[in-house]
């Protein structure tokens, strides 16, 4: 079996994305914080003592999908043409989903760019709140859907 992260002499490489053509590739990766009710009330009204948490998250989140490569030892620098960022409340359960979409045109793929963003969201939520819920839970971080690329589109059957 060929690892293509592997060289001939079983050192570590980069994969080489020279000869693959540019296509337009986009991913959207998602993860859920839950968070105590007083935690979930302090995000709401925008009461808890380091700022708009929300907000923040959404800034972080862009700053964490902007710096995939610096984090991710195999990752290829890319030039990424958007980032969006949305937070859906989950009041039901004190909890709240992020949303990170990443989208290029290029040689290689996005979806460790849209799962970087939402980790980086999930734990700067956790920063902002872990004054008043050192309890808080990150769990479900996963790919939702990707396009482009040779290895083609791809939706997440719930």
């Amino acid at each position: 079996m060929n690892l293509t992260h592997l060289d001939e002499n079983n050192k570590p490489k980069m994969v080489d994305v020279s000869n693959k053509d540019d296509t337009l590739r986009e991913a959207t990766a998602s993860g859920v914080i839950r968070v105590s009710k007083e935690a979930f009330k302090a995000v709401i009204e925008n009461s808890a003592k380091k700022g708009p948490v929300l907000q923040t998250a959404v800034i972080a989140s862009i700053q964490g999908a902007k710096q995939t490569s610096n984090l991710i030892p195999m990752c290829h620098p890319l030039m990424l043409t958007s980032i969006k960022v949305d937070i859906k409340e989950l009041p039901e359960i004190f909890a709240f989903k992020l949303f990170v979409t990443a989208k290029l045109k290029g040689k290689t793929g996005v979806e460790m760019e849209a799962l970087t963003g939402v980790s980086i969201g999930l734990l700067t939520i956790y920063d902002m709140l872990k004054a008043i819920d050192k309890s808080m839970v990150i769990e479900n971080i996963q790919l939702e859907k990707k396009t482009g690329g040779k290895s083609g589109d791809f939706k997440r059957q719930n």
